[in-house]
């Protein structure tokens, strides 16, 4: 069994803030691969599913972000899952907007839905760290953090949960890499190959 968690804030007032990234991100799958309706569960909203033959358990921890790790670690407990079946997705500051990475054990980066997660269960879980830029100035990161999406942000963004719906089974089957290079193909399609580009080059210049 593999315990799949979304970092964010509980209530509709926080729901499309640049931290509850990773509530997104789970939303996402859960529509995508027919999971179970969410249900409250270890001060959690949790869907059960399959991705990649392989059962799963989605989860959003509804203790506020500074408190996740108790919701998880609750959920480890119970279901007797090995950490390295624990997969995070969280918000990155250190990533541009719309990056990916992935990611196994490593600090918190100041992150305090990690930081918990850490205090309850060591580090040796994965990550899945998605970029949502930094503003430039610290004074700023949590007016930030806290803010909503922009409009101008709606289109990567959408982009970026469809990829990690999509693909997310690659996850589970431990290709964290085959992971990260469907999700890439998504938000930057790869160019035509040289020899069609020129073939239609000929073409408009025939025209």
């Amino acid at each position: 069994m593999w315990l799949i968690v979304g970092l964010g804030n509980p209530g509709s007032q926080y729901q499309y803030n640049r931290h509850n990234i990773g509530f997104m991100a789970v939303d996402e799958i859960i529509r995508r691969h027919n999971f179970s309706e969410p249900k409250k569960k270890f001060q959690a909203l949790v869907s059960e599913g399959v991705l990649g033959g392989e059962k799963v358990l989605l989860m959003k921890p509804q203790t506020f972000m500074n408190l996740s790790g108790q919701s998880v670690q609750t959920a480890v407990a119970f279901y007797k899952i090995p950490l390295d079946h624990v997969i995070v997705f969280h918000d990155e500051l250190d990533l541009l907007s719309g990056k990916i990475r992935t990611k196994f054990s490593g600090g918190a980066a100041g992150h305090n839905g990690l930081r918990s997660i850490d205090e309850c269960l060591g580090q040796d879980y994965w990550r899945v760290r998605l970029g949502i830029g930094h503003p430039g100035d610290k004074e700023r990161v949590l007016g930030h953090v806290l803010g909503d999406f922009s409009r101008a942000d709606r289109g990567w963004l959408e982009k970026l949960m469809g990829a990690i719906g999509e693909h997310a089974e690659w996850l589970v089957k431990r290709d964290m890499d085959g992971f990260m290079s469907r999700v890439a193909r998504v938000l930057v399609p790869p160019k035509p190959p040289k020899e069609k580009k020129e073939a239609d080059d000929e073409k408009i210049t025939a025209k």
